[in-house]
């Protein structure tokens, strides 16, 4: 099992925007550690819960601080901006940096009618699959290992879509969590119908905390669940503390909208939710999960993936507790 950061810059109550960046800095230094396989930084704006509006720009710096981890978008709303200068940016980003950089892209942000050919064109530019050669001269420098090119969807039709051209895909269980297993199954047939290759089973992208005691973990998960409940609710804010919805009065709409959330949100001590998310991955037939994790303090975000490295027994864990025993004996 592969797992791996979807990093959405929490901004939490009592906390900045600047200060949700320079956690997602380090929240990446400890993910290279761990041995999490990617890092993937969101684009969201003018929200006050989300400080990443320029994803390209933080996993360049999360790029020059890490050593080891893929780091990418999750995504890049591709309908904002002209394909060729998006390629250019990954384009010059995989120059720097070879074989470490995912361009995760989505298709939010404007009009989606267009979306296919600015996909197709790209692909070309950056010579990836799924793009004709349509501009061998377009890009200053054609980085020499082009960035893995994953589209990013909650739907059967986007994950064909990704499958036609032959790239990977990334389905956001945590934002629709019922379609998820019907359009892996669509994506993987459409692959495999467009380059005759089995095996590439996607990405599934989960809503998971973990805590040392299930209490905590309860509370990080309500937190996560009136913040969502009013971001329903058109009242969008910062991530709350435990403290905040402990004194927090829900109104009949908010439990309403919690309820609905809570399946998508798996929540406990690492024996617990450990064999949760294995169980699902199997279930949709994925051997990669990316976990978003949202809290109000940054040190509980750190701490959450941290007992999750250790339940998944991910390679830094595993290198650590060598160095630890070695020490002893």
């Amino acid at each position: 099992m592969r797992v791996s950061v979807l990093d959405q810059s929490p901004v939490g109550e009592g906390h900045t925007g600047a200060d949700a960046l320079r956690a997602s800095l380090e929240l990446a230094r400890h993910a290279d550690r761990l041995g999490f396989d990617r890092y993937w930084v969101a684009e969201h704006h003018r929200s006050p819960g989300f400080a990443g509006s320029a994803p390209e720009m933080l996993a360049g710096a999360i790029l020059s601080a890490t050593d080891r981890i893929r780091v990418g978008t999750g995504g890049v709303l591709l309908p904002r901006y002209p394909a060729l200068k998006v390629a250019e940016v990954f384009g010059v980003l995989a120059t720097l940096h070879p074989g470490r950089v995912d361009m995760g892209i989505g298709r939010a942000g404007g009009p989606a009618a267009d979306f296919p050919a600015r996909l197709r064109e790209l692909s070309s530019l950056l010579r990836l699959p799924g793009g004709a050669d349509l501009y061998p001269e377009a890009l200053t420098a054609v980085p020499p290992v082009p960035p893995e090119l994953w589209l990013l969807g909650a739907s059967a039709g986007s994950a064909a879509a990704a499958g036609e051209l032959g790239v990977g895909f990334a389905f956001a269980h945590f934002l629709v969590p019922g379609p998820s297993a019907r359009a892996l199954q669509a994506y993987r047939a459409a692959h495999t119908a467009a380059t005759g290759v089995e095996g590439h089973g996607g990405l599934l992208a989960v809503r998971a905390v973990v805590a040392d005691t299930q209490a905590r973990a309860d509370e990080l998960a309500q937190a996560m669940l009136l913040w969502r409940a009013r971001k329903d609710l058109g009242d969008d804010q910062p991530l709350p503390s435990a403290e905040t919805v402990r004194r927090h009065r829900w109104t009949g709409l908010e439990s309403e909208r919690a309820a609905h959330h809570a399946r998508s949100v798996i929540h406990g001590t690492p024996e617990d939710v450990v064999p949760r998310l294995r169980a699902l991955a199997e279930a949709n037939g994925v051997r990669e999960l990316m976990v978003n994790t949202l809290t109000q303090d940054p040190a509980d975000r750190v701490r959450s993936y941290q007992l999750l490295a250790e339940g998944f027994e991910l390679s830094g864990t595993r290198s650590g507790a060598s160095v630890v025993a070695a020490a002893a004996g």
